[in-house]
C-alpha cells in the first residue's frame, strides 16, 4: 500500500507542476484555460474558478491543460483574441517549453531541499574489489578512502560519500572516460592517484550491478563478527561476537564482504566444506573449524554459518547550505538531464541495452523504497523522475511538447504552419512511438520484478 501511495503522491506531483506550467503562462499571455485536468478518464471531482474548470479524474497516468483554440471549437467573435492558435509563435512556443521547465525547475528545488536536509551516508571507504574487475587492476583496495575525483588530472572534486563516488563513476562510465580517484588509506594517510579505464562498460546496461561489474561493491565492513545464532554452525565452532576473522584456509580476509563470498562459496557437490578459521579475540590469536550448512538447492545452494558478518559502515552527514545547494541542485539536474539524452541517444544507436528502460512499476518500486529511507531520500527521487519527465517531453516527438516545438520551428522558418495532412501522419506516428516505448518499459519492468534482468 506504501508503495502505490508513493507512486501515486509522485505522479501526482509531477503531473501538477508540470501542467501548471503550462497554465501559468497560458495566462500570462492571455489565452484563455478552459480544463485543468489531473489524470484523464471519468471524472472524480471538480471546481469551477473562474474560466477554468478544475478537475481530477479516475486514471492518474499524465494530464492536460485544455485552452481555447479555434482548431477544436467554434469560437466566439469578442474571445478570438484570447484562443492559443491566435497568438504570436512565440508564446504558442512558450506555454509549450512551459511544462518541461517546470519540471527541470522542481528538480533543481528538490535536489537543493534534499542537500539542505542532509542524508547519513556511507563515507566513500570501498571494500576489496571483485577479482579481476577494473577497479582491482586500478589498484584500489579494501579499506581504500577515496578523497576525489577528476576527469583531466587538474580539476579535482571532493567526494562525500560513496553515493556521490557511485554517481561519478556512473557519468564517466555512460561517456567512456577514464576517471582519476584520489585515494588514500583509512586514516588519510599515503595518498596516491589511481585511474578507472571506464571504456570497456560505455553503453552497458546502467543498473545495480554496474559498480559490481566495475569492481565498487559495498561499503568497506571490517570482517567482524555481529551476532551469533545459538545452535548454529558459527556457535558450534567456537564463534563469538566481536572476534575479528584474519583469515580463512589461509587466505587473508581483507573485509566483510569477502568473508561472506567465502562462506557462500563454501558449497562444493551440493556439500559444504570445511573451513580453517583464523581470528583474533580480546588480542589473542585463535584458530577454529567450521562448519558451514546448507542453505537452498541445486545450482543456487550457498553456505551458512548463522551468523552477523560485518560492523556497520562508517557513516557521513552529507548537507550543504543554502546557496551551495542551490547550485548543486542545479549542477545535479544539468547532469542528470546530460546523462539521460546520452543513454537514449545509446538506446537509438545500439550501443546501451533497451533493458535501461524503466516504466512504472519500476517507478513505483523506487518510490516506495526511497519513501521508507527518508524525506530527502524520497526528494532526491523526485527530483530524479522530474528531470527524465522533463527531457523526456522535449524530445522532437509528435504528441510530446517537443513535437510541437519542432512544429513551430518549422512555422517560423517557412513562414507557414505545418499542413493538417501532414499534422495526422505525424500524431499517428507519434503515438505509435510513444505506445512501443511503454510497451517496452513495462516488460522491461515485468522482467526485473521476475528478476530476469
Amino acid at each position: 500500500m506504501s508503495t502505490l501511495l508513493s507512486f501515486l503522491l509522485t505522479l501526482g506531483v509531477l503531473v501538477v507542476v508540470h501542467e501548471y506550467g503550462h497554465y501559468r503562462v497560458a495566462r500570462a499571455c492571455g489565452v484563455k484555460v478552459l480544463r485543468f485536468s489531473v489524470g484523464f478518464g471519468k471524472v472524480l471531482w471538480r471546481r469551477q474558478k473562474g474560466d477554468t474548470e478544475f478537475v481530477v479524474s479516475l486514471l492518474p497516468l499524465g494530464g492536460y491543460v485544455r485552452m481555447l483554440d479555434e482548431r477544436e471549437t467554434p469560437v466566439a467573435p469578442h474571445e478570438r483574441g484570447e484562443a492559443f492558435n491566435n497568438k504570436p509563435l512565440w508564446q504558442r512556443a512558450a506555454i509549450v517549453l512551459a511544462g518541461p521547465m517546470a519540471n527541470l525547475l522542481l528538480a533543481v528545488l528538490l535536489y537543493a531541499a534534499a542537500s539542505w536536509i542532509g542524508t547519513q551516508e556511507a563515507k566513500p571507504v570501498l571494500g576489496a574489489p571483485a577479482a579481476g574487475s577494473l577497479a582491482e587492476r586500478a589498484g584500489l583496495r579494501a579499506g581504500d578512502w577515496v578523497r576525489a575525483v577528476s576527469r583531466d588530472g587538474t580539476d579535482w572534486e571532493d567526494v562525500a560519500s560513496v553515493t556521490e563516488l557511485r554517481w561519478q563513476v556512473t557519468q564517466a562510465a555512460l561517456a567512456g572516460e577514464r576517471l582519476q580517484l584520489m585515494a588514500s588509506n583509512a586514516q588519510g594517510q599515503a595518498t596516491r592517484t589511481l585511474v578507472l579505464d571506464l571504456q570497456s562498460v560505455a553503453g552497458q546496461e546502467v543498473d545495480a550491478a554496474l559498480m559490481q561489474r566495475i569492481g565498487l561493491g559495498a561499503p568497506y565492513s571490517e570482517p567482524v563478527l555481529g551476532e551469533v545464532k545459538s545452535d548454529g554452525p558459527a556457535a558450534r565452532a567456537g564463534l563469538r561476537a566481536g572476534d575479528r576473522v584474519l583469515r580463512v584456509d589461509d587466505v587473508p580476509v581483507m573485509d566483510a564482504a569477502g568473508l561472506r563470498e567465502r562462506i557462500a562459496a563454501s558449497v562444493r557437490n551440493g556439500v559444504p566444506q570445511p573451513m580453517r578459521w583464523q581470528i583474533e579475540r580480546r588480542g589473542q590469536t585463535l584458530e577454529l573449524s567450521v562448519q558451514p550448512r546448507l542453505h537452498g538447492e541445486g545450482p543456487r545452494a550457498i553456505g551458512r554459518v548463522d551468523a552477523y558478518v560485518g560492523q556497520p559502515p562508517e557513516m557521513v552527514l552529507v548537507r550543504r547550505g543554502p546557496v551551495d545547494g542551490l547550485v548543486q541542485g542545479a549542477q545535479r539536474t544539468w547532469e542528470v538531464s546530460v546523462l539521460t539524452l546520452q543513454m537514449m541517444g545509446r538506446m537509438l544507436t545500439g550501443e546501451a541495452s533497451l533493458k535501461n528502460l524503466s516504466g512504472p512499476l519500476t517507478i513505483a518500486d523506487y518510490a516506495g523504497q526511497s519513501v521508507n529511507q527518508g524525506l530527502s531520500y524520497y526528494l532526491g527521487f523526485l527530483a530524479l523522475v522530474s528531470v527524465s519527465l522533463g527531457v523526456l517531453n522535449l524530445l522532437p516527438l509528435p504528441m510530446l511538447d517537443g513535437g510541437h516545438l519542432m512544429y513551430y520551428l518549422f512555422e517560423g522558418l517557412t513562414g507557414r504552419p505545418v499542413s493538417e495532412l501532414w499534422l495526422k501522419w505525424l500524431q499517428r506516428g507519434g503515438a505509435l512511438i510513444l505506445l512501443l516505448l511503454m510497451s517496452l518499459a513495462l516488460s522491461n519492468d515485468l522482467a526485473r520484478l521476475l528478476g530476469q534482468h
